[in-house]
């Protein structure tokens, strides 16, 4: 047999590749087919020419990936000069003719050994296959998976670390107070009991003078010769003589020492959480038929994902009413003023003096961030990536899933006041604006520019201030303005498809999102608006829950709208689509 063997080739792009060569003879154009009954792989005129001859026109010719494998040539033990080429059916022994022909296996059935290779074969690529385009792959996604997790648990944890410290130096804090005080107190009592004890001290001296005083004048008698004089002085000073002063022995204080143990003081800080649930299992995506002869290509692969997409459209419409999932507060934020949801379920809430918090979708804080002042603009990149807006300083940056800051875009003269990330392609829209002017930007994923959007079709000015906008599942890019009190809207391509303000007089728009089925939402700080992709207003949302001043909203990839206040932290998860 005439082994396989691959000639060098090159393109005119100029880079080398190894092809199959056609086995027949002087032919060294590309190998596309293969003869199973004569093992030869061909190109397509020497199948033509296979083919044609009389012997070989009923000869299986497939494309080479579909060949059958040449059994390997093996003797039988039992006769040495036999190939084994069949396999008994009944037995299930691979044997030669010969043996065949034995007593033991008359009457059973035998198939040709080297189609039994083949789909032996088959199946071995076929598994081979799988594990190269499903299993390992998943495998790898799950290794970034838990290492992203392992990521994020440090950073949680991190936070706790830190809980902890802040909740120990409060009440460390509150135990100096205490202490101190109780400090002075003592310090008062015992200036006190001194300045009395320093009268006594005072009193008791001036006695003492007086009978130094007194004891000299009894000397002097004592020294008088002139008893008539003395005698009866000397009588009424015994008589005149004070009293011993008064003393009262001072009172002190007396210490009681708490008898709090450690678990008195631990009631008194705060603890951990955990939650008593089984831990949930991490979801994969679903094993597809692999095919073992050739390999989906991209193009396919998209094609499939667009038809998915496709079937969950076709599966969901709007809810005839909304429901309240939940609502939670997110801790550290004054208000809700803007929101960035990562697929993974993980929430960015920021408010209007600077603070961006990360949350799960119950409300237990992950992660503080303390960006500037102001308003606080961000966005999850297609990566988890944060990018986030410092509009004092021009600049665009992006934060990490590792927490690493980097400066990501630069807008010169121009100040960025919106942002949003393409869930189509990555691509990153900003909303920028210098003195009257103002304009979208669309930069790739590495922060190169790619896109100017300014002006309508006639060359009148599109935007004054794009405070929110998003991307439509078509492409549309949308941005609302409260100050022109209007939503405005451009294709892909930068021309104004229409702009929408409000079905009644008193809209003014804020936050702005899409849903899968094209819808766009709005907040016009009473209830939310929901559009088509045309712009055909539909119904207002949240009216029958008595919603107060919606700011901000996002939809989930479990299709669930949240909303956030103006005036509040808190954050409310409804439906409205089924």
């Amino acid at each position: 047999m005439k082994m396989a063997h691959s000639k060098l080739s090159v393109p005119s792009l100029g880079t080398p590749q190894h092809f199959l060569e056609c086995d027949i003879k002087d032919c060294e154009r590309k190998c596309q087919f293969y003869c199973n009954p004569c093992h030869q792989q061909m190109c397509e005129q020497c199948r033509d020419e296979h083919l044609k001859n009389s012997g070989y026109k009923n000869h299986e010719v497939v494309l080479y990936q579909q060949r059958k494998r040449q059994l390997p040539v093996e003797k039988c033990k039992i006769h040495p000069t036999k190939d084994i080429d069949m396999l008994c059916e009944e037995c299930q022994v691979p044997l030669c003719s010969k043996c065949a022909t034995q007593k033991h296996h008359r009457g059973h059935i035998f198939i040709d050994l080297e189609t039994v290779y083949a789909e032996n074969m088959a199946l071995c690529l076929g598994e081979i296959s799988k594990i190269h385009e499903y299993f390992l792959p998943t495998s790898q996604d799950l290794q970034k998976e838990i290492k992203g997790d392992s990521t994020e648990i440090k950073m949680i944890m991190d936070s706790l670390r830190t809980a902890m410290k802040v909740d120990g130096e409060s009440l460390t804090s509150i135990v100096n107070e205490v202490v101190s005080k109780n400090i002075q107190q003592v310090d008062n009592i015992e200036q006190s009991l001194l300045e009395k004890l320093q009268s006594q001290d005072t009193t008791v001296k001036d006695y003492i003078s007086y009978l130094h005083d007194l004891v000299k004048e009894f000397h002097n008698y004592l020294s008088s010769s002139k008893l008539t004089d003395i005698i009866p002085k000397l009588s009424e000073k015994f008589k005149d003589i004070r009293p011993l002063p008064e003393k009262t022995k001072p009172v002190t204080p007396v210490f009681t020492v708490s008898q709090y143990s450690k678990d008195d003081v631990a009631k008194l800080l705060g603890k951990i959480n955990f939650k008593d649930t089984k831990a949930e299992i991490r979801k994969s995506k679903p094993m597809e038929i692999v095919s073992s002869t050739s390999m989906e290509s991209t193009s396919q692969q998209k094609k499939r994902d667009r038809d998915t997409k496709s079937d969950v459209k076709q599966t969901m419409s709007l809810s005839s009413s909304v429901t309240e999932v939940r609502k939670f507060h997110v801790l550290d934020v004054n208000n809700a003023s803007h929101m960035s949801l990562y697929k993974s379920g993980r929430l960015w809430v920021s408010d209007n003096h600077g603070n961006l918090v990360r949350t799960d979708v119950m409300g237990n804080q992950l992660q503080k961030i303390r960006i500037s002042a102001g308003m606080c603009v961000h966005t999850v990149a297609q990566d988890g990536d944060l990018i986030f807006i410092d509009s004092d300083n021009k600049v665009i940056y992006k934060i990490t899933l590792d927490y690493n800051i980097t400066e990501f875009i630069k807008t010169g003269d121009w100040t960025p006041g919106s942002i949003y990330s393409s869930l189509i392609n990555g691509d990153i829209l900003v909303g920028i604006g210098k003195d009257k002017e103002s304009k979208v930007m669309r930069y790739n994923k590495t922060g190169k520019e790619l896109q100017n959007i300014k002006k309508d079709n006639i060359g009148q000015k599109l935007y004054t201030v794009p405070i929110y906008i998003t991307e439509n599942v078509n492409g549309d890019v949308c941005v609302s303005y409260f100050n022109e009190k209007a939503v405005v809207v451009v294709n892909k391509s930068g021309q104004h498809r229409f702009s929408y303000t409000g079905w009644k007089s008193g809209f003014r728009p804020f936050g702005i999102c899409t849903d899968v089925l094209g819808h766009i939402l709005v907040c016009d700080l009473h209830s939310v608006h929901l559009l088509d992709q045309d712009g055909q207003f539909l119904s207002l949302l949240l009216t029958e829950h008595g919603v107060y001043s919606p700011l901000c909203v996002c939809v989930d990839d479990e299709n669930k709208l949240y909303v956030g206040n103006q005036y509040n932290n808190i954050v409310t998860v409804y439906k409205y689509l089924q």
